[in-house]
């Protein structure tokens, strides 16, 4: 039977989940999930209180002994399960994600796909946690390391990944045995409800996972960062308020994992094929409507081959079809809010005021909803915004230059350290740009970087930690040393 919106919003969890059972907000207030694509409600859900978080944590705390003991396989298995499901009900999931964020259903299965790709990973990993055993130097004891998980997590997850952010946490967290307490954005909260409705499903035990949904983030977060029982905060989002959180995380210092913002450099060399280039562009700028740390916010093509790269990107983001996300042949979908749609115009405007060109795009579209329109920029000035401030929606400044140095330095020129791209036939080049820019991932000849067997991470501002691969789930677990003396 197809899935029509209305019986997909019906069948969604709408209120809090903690120790294994729903229920409304202690104070009784609901909030609002907005269709991004008309502005209209679609649903509205528990505003959790300080008082649920706390309730949520107790919750978490509870549980941790007894989760902490169960065997790994069965951790891994719960995992695998959970997994299973996200793909039979991956229509449902990608729809759902469509109607409260806004990018098109396409790309919401792509989604739904890469987030269930954590959960496969980590129950693998679930079994593969393991210590040393060694002689000491002086022979006289034998030195025993063990690995235990963290204990109680905090993980606050952001809107523009609503699944995916979710499950590269609680994935490695299941898998290492720690509990944990889900606050997810309050602009896109169905599909972390709607996943927690499937670990429930799958036997995931009272407690282990608890969702708490709310417009009042800072209060509710505060108490449990600097509650003595917590002890790990990972969260996904802007660098701005990161810091506070780091802050606040010091007075019990926490293991914290940050995934923060980023300012992506694209780096076309004269060598590169131009077409690849282009194709690798629209991947790394276009996806999610740009609205993406990993996006691609500052494209450097060497002066060579500008004028090609510039007209097929340009001719390229000028096909894209603009409209809500459900509909077909929609090829990008409304910005998340009208404060994010604003924000990216006056980008725009401040380049355009500053000499630069749009070739294609530049405004906001017309009519109901938050959209813009797919631009690019051509001879950005050093000077503008755009250059240092992250768009976040789908917008492509071009800039040229004229040697590596040239474009390695101006790569670098940013407080953030997320993810580069690097489009070059050279291979010795391919290893002198690796090494020498200063960002977590690198990705060359490819516009997608993002896989849940490799480390995705950032340096400078752009946070610490990594999420994925073997290092994702070292994150929850802790090293213990036993010395033995025979």
């Amino acid at each position: 039977m197809a899935v029509t919106p209305t019986s997909l919003l019906e069948s969604v969890p709408t209120d809090l989940y903690i120790g294994g059972q729903w229920r409304a907000s202690s104070g009784g207030a609901r909030f609002d999930v907005h269709d991004p694509a008309t502005g209209s409600v679609l649903v509205s859900v528990a505003d959790g209180t300080v008082e649920d978080g706390r309730a949520a944590l107790d919750a978490a705390v509870a549980a941790q002994a007894d989760w902490a003991r169960t065997a790994p396989r069965d951790r891994g298995e719960m995992l695998r399960a959970a997994y299973e499901l996200m793909h039979e009900r991956a229509e449902e999931l990608a729809t759902l994600m469509t109607l409260e964020m806004g990018k098109t259903v396409a790309e919401a299965r792509g989604e739904v796909t890469y987030a269930a790709e954590f959960f496969r990973w980590f129950s693998e990993e679930a079994v593969r946690v393991h210590g040393r055993y060694a002689l000491a130097p002086n022979g006289a004891t034998r030195l025993v390391t063990m690995k235990q998980p963290v204990g109680p997590t905090l993980m606050i997850t952001p809107w523009n990944f609503p699944l995916a952010m979710g499950t590269r946490k609680i994935g490695p967290a299941i898998a290492a045995g720690c509990t944990m307490v889900v606050k997810p954005a309050h602009e896109t909260p169905l599909s972390m409800l709607a996943l927690a409705g499937i670990l429930e499903e799958v036997g995931v035990p009272a407690g282990v996972v608890n969702v708490i949904t709310t417009t009042h983030s800072g209060a509710v977060c505060e108490p449990l960062v600097r509650d003595p029982r917590l002890r790990k905060l990972t969260f996904t989002g802007s660098t701005a308020v990161g810091r506070v959180l780091v802050e606040q995380s010091a007075e019990q210092l926490l293991r914290v994992s940050m995934e923060l913002g980023g300012n992506a450099p694209f780096i076309v060399f004269e060598d590169a094929d131009v077409e690849a280039a282009v194709e690798g562009a629209m991947l790394a700028k276009m996806r999610n409507i740009g609205e993406a740390c990993t996006a691609a916010n500052r494209f450097f093509v060497h002066e060579s081959v500008a004028e090609a790269f510039t007209r097929g990107l340009a001719e390229r983001m000028g096909d894209l079809t603009v409209g809500q996300g459900t509909e077909q042949g929609v090829d990008v979908g409304p910005l998340i809010t009208a404060k994010a749609r604003d924000g990216v115009h006056e980008l725009v405007q401040d380049a355009v005021s500053r000499g630069a060109t749009a070739l294609v795009g530049g405004a906001p579209v017309d009519g109901e909803g938050f959209f813009y329109q797919p631009t690019v920029l051509a001879d950005v000035p050093p000077g503008a915004r755009c250059l240092s401030e992250e768009i976040f929606g789908p917008v492509a400044p071009v800039c040229t230059f004229t040697d590596e140095a040239d474009a390695i330095s101006r790569a670098n020129a940013t407080e953030y350290g997320l993810v580069g791209y690097v489009f070059t036939r050279d291979n010795a080049r391919v290893l002198r740009v690796a090494e020498a820019l200063e960002f977590g991932m690198i990705g060359i000849n490819t516009g997608i970087v993002s896989n849940p067997a490799a480390p995705f991470g950032g340096v400078k501002h752009s946070g610490f930690g990594r999420e994925g691969g073997f290092e994702g789930i070292d994150e929850y677990l802790e090293v213990k040393y036993v010395g033995i003396a025979l």
